[in-house]
């Protein structure tokens, strides 16, 4: 059957292990370092490689099985607050809903605004069902999480608002909703009962990040040039939010996911995290987990890949490039396309480690998966101003273990992988043998590519490797006199 939702599917074999742990789980990222900070994700006049660099697959689609006389489901794990949130307007209401925004005062979205309306409003953090209005914004950023009607707690590491700044407030006036207007001009939402209430932007990056040193890039992206204002209120969004870049297909809603997971009969879904290319340390955990969860018992484990594809900093691997090497990697078999969906997760980057790390965690619950890769140093970066990690690397996943409202998540934290200069592949490490293995930061990973060198042989697939080069190449030949701005 042909995937007309461009999902990708892959299977697994392989190596060594990871412990289970009957708590939470999340993302595995390597950290970067950069003073110099941008949206990544911006549509590029022409595509790099082809005008269709992502080949769809097709795969056939098993029989749907019966085991102990129940069928097998993937919707293994309930959405937060036990209903996802759905707030796209049906098609049938949307020609009064947009004649009614169009009267409305008017907020202009930027566009890493624009990716948080896509987020809410395709139910990635369910429960909540706007912008964040100031009680809920007071417990997610003192609490990490949201009390419910029913008095239960679900997880909200980070605060999802909308800021404006003097002008804007006063043209609101005293008018009860407004209308959001997307980048291009075009009106994309509506904000419902609005509340309007300070910025206080100091407070927010010392709870959110753990510091205020200059360089932290979502901060100096989106909150240092941010009004002093917030707005909140309940979102209705006119239409579903397309960025036209040709990879729309990828971009899954949890619902999607999780009707395709229900397809696919899978009784196990194990996603993975990254804003990186994938060499062939990550695809050797992903395919170990996917063993190791057969040998628990589990009949049809499916991987979720979800490469992060809203806002990241400026020396991150853009989106189009790391979607077309993903591609590669199944293609050349790195990765079975039989067993996992390959979809892009639209929310922007913060870089805040183990705060952030339980927002990856919690959207992918409500994506339905039920279990969650976590490694070393989750959703971290090198400290902006030291030559330091930001956070502690095992922190993340201690804090996921802990986290309130993730109980109900499995997390899976791994060993790292390195490549092992013995056998001259990626393995995980054995500290007994510690000079054997060699570690490909993200740094030289695009160093060897952006000279042109290779890296070992073993490291990544030889077409994905290619991808990555192409991409530095372009850079080179479009920007000559420019020297990358990095730190290390």
């Amino acid at each position: 059957m042909s995937l007309s939702l461009a999902i990708k599917l892959h299977l697994a074999s392989s190596s060594p292990s990871f412990s289970l742990l009957t708590l939470n789980n999340h993302q595995h990222a390597n950290k970067l370092t950069t003073s110099e900070t941008c949206s990544n994700t911006k549509v590029r006049p022409k595509p790099i490689y082809s005008t269709n660099p992502l080949i769809i697959p097709t795969c056939k689609v098993r029989p749907r099985v019966q085991y102990c006389g129940t069928m097998i489901k993937s919707s293994l794990i309930e959405p937060d607050g036990g209903a996802l949130v759905d707030l796209v307007v049906p098609e049938g209401e949307r020609g009064a809903k947009i004649t009614l925004a169009e009267s409305l005062p008017k907020v202009q979205l930027t566009r890493i605004d624009l990716e948080w309306v896509h987020v809410v409003g395709e139910g990635w953090a369910s429960p909540l069902k706007g912008f964040m209005r100031e009680d809920e914004y007071l417990q997610s950023l003192h609490f990490n999480s949201l009390r419910v009607k029913d008095g239960s707690v679900v997880n909200m590491s980070l605060p999802i608002v909308l800021a404006i700044d003097d002008e804007t407030k006063e043209r609101i006036g005293s008018s009860s909703h407004v209308g959001l207007l997307g980048p291009d001009g075009d009106c994309v939402a509506i904000l419902r009962s609005i509340e309007i209430y300070k910025h206080n932007k100091e407070e927010r990056i010392a709870r959110t990040w753990g510091t205020t040193a200059p360089g932290l890039p979502y901060v100096e992206e989106v909150i240092t040039p941010a009004g002093n204002w917030l707005i909140g209120g309940d979102l209705e969004v006119l239409k579903p939010i397309k960025y036209n870049d040709g990879l729309d297909n990828y971009r899954l809603s949890p619902k999607q996911l999780r009707e395709e997971f229900d397809k696919r009969q899978a009784d196990a879904v194990f996603a993975f995290q990254l804003r990186n290319p994938v060499h062939n340390g990550h695809a050797l955990l992903m395919n170990d987990t996917r063993k190791r969860l057969l040998e628990m018992g589990y009949k049809n484990p499916i991987l979720l890949l979800h490469p992060l594809g809203g806002f990241v900093k400026a020396d991150d691997v853009p989106l189009d490039v790391r979607m077309e090497q993903h591609s590669k990697v199944l293609e050349d078999g790195v990765l079975d396309p039989e067993t996992t969906i390959v979809a892009i997760f639209p929310s922007p980057m913060h870089y805040a480690g183990p705060t952030e790390v339980q927002w990856h965690a919690k959207a992918r619950i409500n994506a339905g998966a039920n279990f969650y890769i976590v490694g070393r140093d989750p959703a971290g970066m090198g400290h902006p101003t030291e030559k330091r990690d930001l956070y502690d690397p095992d922190h993340g996943k201690k804090v996921l273990s802990m986290a309130p409202g993730l109980e109900k998540l499995n997390i899976l934290p791994f060993r790292v992988a390195a490549y092992d200069t013995k056998v001259n592949k990626m393995a995980f490490f054995d500290p007994t043998r510690a000079k054997d293995f060699l570690f490909i930061s993200g740094t030289k990973m695009r160093a060897f590519a952006k000279s042109g060198e290779n890296p070992p042989e073993g490291f990544m697939c030889p077409s994905g490797w290619k991808v990555l080069v192409k991409y530095y190449e372009s850079l080179l030949a479009e920007e000559p006199s420019q020297q990358p701005v990095l730190s290390t």
